[in-house]
């Protein structure tokens, strides 16, 4: 039987949007973009995360440029659950809000975009003027991945496309049995929707 994965993205629900979060001195780190690359990070220390537009707080959403997953101690507590493995949870202080939020730093990256599957794919140009994306995507419509070669992993961003923030069915059940979410899951396994 084949296993299914999802893409979480950003819902088209009513949410707050978070600032990348920082040091708790308020001061940026070098690489923001560290929560979204896929690799095990040493301890940052203590974090915090601006309101950078109000809206209906939600138990899962992505910062508004970087998009790091922020999510609430019941949401962390899936990943603890079914992928301690695959993430590692920081503590990140909402400013305003007094309850406990994590980033979510998927530290797994795997090489499996089923390239002929999806819908449609575009390659960064040669000549893009950003040498740090050889052989990346710019993005993929459709996206669609080959299963057999997830490596038993419930979560995890994809070689050559991080961006995508990948999970298992059983993540998925469990994060939507949490509810209030920020969030929305896009099927990428099986036959492209047509």
């Amino acid at each position: 039987m084949e296993r299914h994965f999802y893409s979480v993205e950003l819902g088209n629900v009513p949410h707050w949007l978070l600032a990348t979060p920082t040091r708790y001195s308020g001061e940026a780190f070098d690489e923001p973009w560290m929560f979204v690359d896929g690799r095990t990070l040493p301890d940052p220390g203590p974090l915090k995360a601006q309101v950078a537009h109000p809206g209906t707080k939600r138990d899962f959403v992505f910062s508004s440029i970087e998009e790091t997953p922020t999510v609430s101690e019941a949401v962390a507590s899936v990943f603890k659950t079914l992928a301690p493995g695959d993430v590692q949870l920081f503590p990140v202080s909402i400013e305003g809000d007094a309850d406990p939020f994590f980033v979510v730093n998927a530290t797994k990256v795997i090489d499996c975009i089923d390239e002929a599957r999806c819908r449609e794919v575009h390659h960064y140009d040669k000549d893009d003027p950003s040498p740090t994306y050889p052989g990346e995507y710019n993005w993929i419509y459709g996206l669609r991945i080959d299963p057999s070669k997830t490596e038993g992993a419930q979560v995890f961003r994809l070689k050559k496309f991080k961006v995508a923030f990948i999970v298992s069915e059983d993540v998925k059940n469990a994060l939507e049995a949490v509810g209030n979410l920020g969030v929305s899951f896009e099927r990428v396994t099986g036959l492209p929707p047509t």
